[in-house]
This record gives structure tokens, C-alpha cells and sequence, in this order.
């Protein structure tokens, strides 16, 4: 969560303007752009690098090659009391999941649950971005989401599925929410991406070559392996599978190796799904005493040997300390900042 020997820390408040800057040149309506600019630099906090400020050079590359829409029509289309689809027409993926989510709280705050899903978007972040603002207003958040072909099925070495995350958010007393967000592979495949920029290594164990072979070389990574890894990574593979179904096929999206590669063919729309889901804890017989017992929870866990921590803690202990500290920009990230904002003729954070 820290940054490497060479990498420049820079505070929030900086890089969300920058960010700002960058999308108004390519005409975003000015809340989009701050939802978008907003998003990308919370994930930088809370230490999810892989999905954070370092994508954002990522999405201004689609803009200008026109496989993302800077002003997309995005339709709402309730399709029962607790149900509803949102259109994205090619949209940035973060700005119509946040509606997307929004839709899911309005119907849950309505009728106790609502389920939202998400066809022709884009890449929408980190999933605990949209389950954590449900809990935060009381509610159960789920998030889900897909991507193009970066992950091996157990039993297999080619990349068939994406990394398929899942987030699940809850309530919590005096705290913000306990928070899991988490890939259905070891590791996200931004990861792989980010190690490559910057010429690092990755773990063992996470990802395979093009003949099957485990491999540490970021370069040679063809395809990560299932959460569970070579023993017991079908338990991965069948969560990839599940939220595959959800964002892809139940939305009339396409799934897996069907779906545009993010890095490449970027003038192709990715078609990309999501899902959402929102309770209200209310609803059941546990409710008015829910988030008071999650905080319960919580004590006790710490009480513990080794004080276990909630899931969301840790990205809570990084966003602490990258307040004060700033976000660490590494060198070859830095490098792509710099080109964009010369391109751009937008100032530098750097």
C-alpha cells in the first residue's frame, strides 16, 4: 500500500483537480467529471493502487479513441418494484454504476431490496466504491461486476474469464462500513499492468505463462490463476463464474473472451456489465439492532488473538495515513501523468 523506492507522493485535494482538468478536455459535464476524478483518488486512499489514479490515463485513452462516450444517453428503466436496468451507451463505466447503484438504494428505501443491472458501460473501478454508499445509508450493499478474458478456469491455462470481483458492504455503528471487495483471482490483472510499467515482479503463485507455467515475470503473465489457486482453485473459478453470469448474459452483455480487451483494440466498446443489489436491513427481524451488533462484531473480533480486523480496516488505516502523507505516484506512472498533461495542456500534479 506504500510506495516504491523513486515514487512521489502527492496529496488528494491536487490529484482530484488534475483529474477534473484532464476529463473537462474531452467535454465531461462537470458533475461526471468529478464523480469520476473523485472515485479514481478515494481508491488511491484507501491503497488499491491497481485501481485507483493510475487508471485514469487508461480511460482518457479511450475517450480520445472513442470507445468510451463523454456524454452518454443513459436510460433508467424500471422493470419491476424492485428491479430496474440501466443502459450506459458506452459511458465512463464509474459514472453509470454510481447511478446504477443509486437506482438499487432508491428501490430498496422503497420496497426493501432493489436489483439493478448494468448493460454497454465500461470499466467501473472498484466495486467497494458503490457497496460502501449503501452502507453508509443503512443498507446491505452488493456490487459486482465483469471484464474481458484474464483469468483461467481451474482445470485450465488460458484465460477465459475476468477477475470478476465481488463487494459485499454492511452498516456499522460509530464507523464506516465493514467492507469486502475483493477479485475472484488472487490478485487484479491492474496489478500485472502496474508491475509491467514500472518493471517490477509479481507474487508467486498468482499467475501462469502462455504454456501454463507458474510465473513471476509480469511480462510473461498470460493469465492469472483462480483465487484458491492450483489446489483449490475451482472455489475461485465458480465465484468468477456466478458474477459472470450476473453482469454479463442476465444484461445482454457479452462475457468473457466475447468482450473487447481493455488494453488493446481501443477503438471496440467493451460492452461491460455490472450488477447491483441493495437491502434494507429494516425488513427483517434483525434490523434495528443490525449495524449496532456489527459493531459488537467488530469488538469482539478484536478481542481475539491476533485481533482480527473487519474487512474495510485496513483500506481505513491507508486512507488515514495517505491524508497526511499523500498518495505515492510511481515513476512510470509519473511519466504518463507528465505526457498526458503536456498533451492535454493541463498543468502537472507532479
Amino acid at each position: 500500500m506504500s510506495g516504491g523506492a523513486g515514487a512521489l507522493n502527492v496529496g488528494a485535494a491536487v490529484l482530484t483537480d488534475w483529474a477534473i482538468a484532464c476529463l473537462r478536455h474531452f467535454e465531461l459535464p462537470e458533475d461526471d467529471a468529478r464523480c469520476l476524478a473523485e472515485s479514481l483518488v478515494q481508491t488511491s486512499l484507501w491503497g488499491i493502487d491497481s485501481h485507483g489514479i493510475a487508471r485514469l490515463t487508461h480511460y482518457l485513452n479511450r475517450l480520445t479513441h472513442g470507445s468510451i462516450r463523454a456524454r452518454p444517453e443513459i436510460v433508467v428503466t424500471r422493470s419491476g418494484p424492485g428491479t430496474a436496468q440501466v443502459a450506459g451507451d458506452r459511458g465512463l463505466g464509474i459514472v453509470v454504476a454510481h447511478r446504477a447503484n443509486r437506482v438499487a438504494i432508491e428501490l430498496a428505501r422503497e420496497n426493501g431490496i432493489g436489483a439493478v443491472g448494468v448493460s454497454d458501460s465500461s470499466h467501473c473501478g472498484a466495486v467497494g466504491l458503490y457497496s460502501r454508499v449503501a452502507a453508509r445509508e443503512g443498507l446491505i450493499g452488493m456490487a459486482f461486476t465483469h471484464s474481458d478474458k484474464i483469468a483461467a478456469p481451474f482445470g485450465g491455462h488460458q484465460p477465459f474469464l475476468g477477475t470478476n470481483p465481488i463487494s459485499l458492504a454492511f452498516p456499522r455503528e460509530g464507523s464506516e462500513p465493514v467492507c469486502l471487495d475483493m477479485a475472484t483471482t488472487s490478485i487484479p490483472w491492474n496489478r500485472v499492468m502496474n508491475a509491467r510499467r514500472e518493471g517490477a515482479a509479481i507474487a508467486p503463485g498468482v499467475a501462469v505463462d502462455g504454456e501454463g507455467g507458474d510465473t513471476t515475470d509480469a511480462q510473461a503473465a498470460n493469465a492469472l490463476r483462480p483465487l484458491g489457486g492450483p489446489d483449490y482453485g475451482h472455489k475461485g473459478y465458480g465465484l468468477a463464474l456466478i458474477v459472470e453470469l450476473l453482469c454479463g448474459p442476465l444484461n445482454g452483455n457479452p462475457y468473457g473472451p466475447q468482450i473487447g480487451p481493455m488494453y488493446a483494440e481501443l477503438e471496440r466498446p467493451r460492452r461491460i456489465g455490472a450488477f447491483f443489489v441493495a437491502i434494507d436491513p429494516m425488513r427483517f427481524a434483525g434490523g434495528p439492532m443490525f449495524a449496532a451488533t456489527v459493531e459488537h462484531m467488530a469488538r469482539a473480533l478484536a478481542a481475539e488473538p491476533g485481533a482480527p480486523r473487519m474487512p474495510g480496516d485496513p483500506e481505513l488505516e491507508a486512507q488515514a495515513k495517505r491524508r497526511v502523507e499523500g498518495i505515492p505516484i510511481e515513476p512510470g506512472l509519473a511519466a504518463e501523468m507528465r505526457a498526458w498533461s503536456t498533451r492535454l495542456g493541463v498543468a502537472s500534479p507532479l
